[in-house]
């Protein structure tokens, strides 16, 4: 390399665009020796001469800058346009090479945009160095320009990729719905917050352990046919099942399973989302009992409809009598049959008026009040009233009404004798309601099956009142039992 630092201006001319020369340059064996060796360096390399006129580059130098630079005319770098890192333009005058050369010394690490004449740019940095003679006197420099750019994109598309992944992991952890990953053998190895809401358990104890803890001992069966599908490359979508909390209760969920690649496209695991759909699972249920109740309802609506016109035409002495008491008394059932119905809000919320119990029972029991055939009251009513929470208004009324219908239609409402006591007190923090028939048809072989309004009563007392109720059936008639909490059921 002596040549290149002894005699800057005698390099042996390239071949072909190349080959132009400065005057007066004279050849040497070194040069032609120093020059091939920087022409078979891998990276781009050019030299000028104190003034900053390029005297010599390589060929990785011109693809580089995407043109040949004119030696001994094109200053300082042989770009056509060049750039900092921000997009802010850099002119030839102001570069790292002139730099060097101005304040004569090494720059090192700048990094430098070189936009080629086709618009297409190529980062690099850049290493200038001034060069010497042996006085000492600054006779050229050497600059070596190594392209970054395709370790700049992978760079930024690592950033970008990671980036996403934080976003991704961000919106994982922050979902309402629970969301795992497991290897191929079932067991977890990630766990978010929504699992965590959704399951009961941390991610601590779950993560190294199987997948199965979720899963109720008569599904255990689904997990091996799961992952065959997943090893197939196949996604379950929207999958309808019930898995298993930490505490041992049930919980409906739909779930979405999704293969895991590695980079190499190999299939290592699973991703699954699991979705809460208890209270659409509710929902549903609730609507196939008011469809069945609906059913029943109508059905019951025309059973008492002709037992309160067979009952009226019995008092009535003439047709007018008739229609007016058939009117009346068909007006009070329409009243009572609204009390029974959910009444809800645009949002779907109930919002059932407070009323007290005791107004509750003369609505419902309207229709059938009056004097049985010794002149006793056909409905009587004790002990202290209560006033309902809203939420609980139209559960009673359905009670109610259902004990009536059915005495109406089989007991002691269903003959001019019968009539009905009802009974209420307080204890101990229980409130009961007696419901006693007498007058009725006479029980001899009662049966130990139940109709729908005897279930659809059983199943509002546990589920809605929190309560018990019983049935006792005696020759002389009927006696129903109800017992539920009183904060359960009063408005404070």
């Amino acid at each position: 390399m002596a040549s290149l630092v002894d005699q800057m201006g005698s390099a042996t001319p390239l071949p072909g665009a190349l080959d132009e020369r400065i005057p007066d340059r004279a050849l040497n064996g070194q040069g032609r020796d120093s020059d091939a060796i920087l022409q078979s360096l891998p990276v781009a390399v050019y030299t000028t001469d104190a003034a900053g006129r390029i005297t010599f580059y390589n060929e990785n130098a011109a693809q580089l800058w995407g043109l040949r630079p004119e030696l001994g005319k094109s200053e300082f770098c042989g770009s056509w346009k060049m750039h900092w890192p921000d997009g802010t333009p850099l002119p030839h005058d102001q570069s790292p090479m002139a730099l060097a050369l101005k304040e004569k010394r090494p720059i090192r690490g700048m990094e430098v945009i070189a936009e080629r004449p086709d618009g297409t740019r190529v980062l690099f940095i850049t290493y200038p160095s001034p060069l010497f003679d042996a006085s000492g006197n600054l006779i050229g420099a050497v600059n070596t320009l190594v392209d970054i750019t395709k370790r700049h994109e992978a760079e930024q598309r690592v950033r970008e990729s990671e980036a996403r992944y934080r976003e991704i992991a961000a919106i994982i952890e922050s979902s309402e719905d629970a969301v795992l990953t497991k290897d191929l053998n079932g067991v977890i190895t990630s766990w978010n917050h929504g699992a965590t809401r959704l399951f009961g358990y941390t991610a601590d104890e779950t993560i190294g352990k199987p997948v199965t803890i979720l899963i109720p001992a008569e599904r255990q069966n689904e997990e091996p046919t799961i992952l065959a599908r997943i090893r197939r490359g196949e996604r379950i979508d929207h999958y309808e099942t019930v898995r298993q909390r930490k505490d041992g209760s049930p919980v409906d969920i739909s779930l979405t399973v999704s293969p895991v690649k590695n980079p190499q496209g190999k299939i290592v695991g699973a991703s699954k989302i699991a979705r809460d759909i208890t209270d659409r699972r509710q929902a549903e249920q609730q609507q196939r009992l008011l469809l069945r109740e609906m059913d029943h309802r109508v059905k019951n609506l025309f059973a008492l409809a002709s037992g309160v016109v067979a009952f009226s035409a019995r008092s009535a002495a003439t047709p007018e009598e008739l229609s007016s008491a058939v009117r009346h008394r068909l007006a009070a059932l329409a009243r009572a049959h609204a009390l029974t119905l959910p009444v809800t809000s645009e949002g779907g919320r109930r919002t059932d008026q407070s009323t007290t119990l005791r107004v509750l029972i003369q609505t419902i029991l309207l229709p059938y009040e009056g004097r049985t055939d010794a002149g006793g009251p056909r409905v009587a009513v004790s002990g202290p009233d209560l006033r309902l929470a809203g939420s609980m208004v139209t559960t009673f009324a359905l009670l109610l009404h259902e004990f009536a219908t059915n005495a109406a239609k089989y007991g002691a409402l269903s003959t001019p004798a019968g009539h009905v006591r009802i009974d209420c007190a307080e204890a101990d923090g229980q409130f009961t309601l007696t419901w006693q028939e007498r007058g009725g048809p006479r029980i001899d072989n009662p049966t130990d099956s139940e109709g729908f309004g005897t279930m659809l009563a059983r199943a509002t007392v546990k589920d809605q009142l929190r309560g018990n109720i019983s049935r006792e059936w005696d020759p002389e008639g009927l006696t129903i039992r109800l017992s539920v909490p009183r904060d359960r059921v009063a408005s404070e």
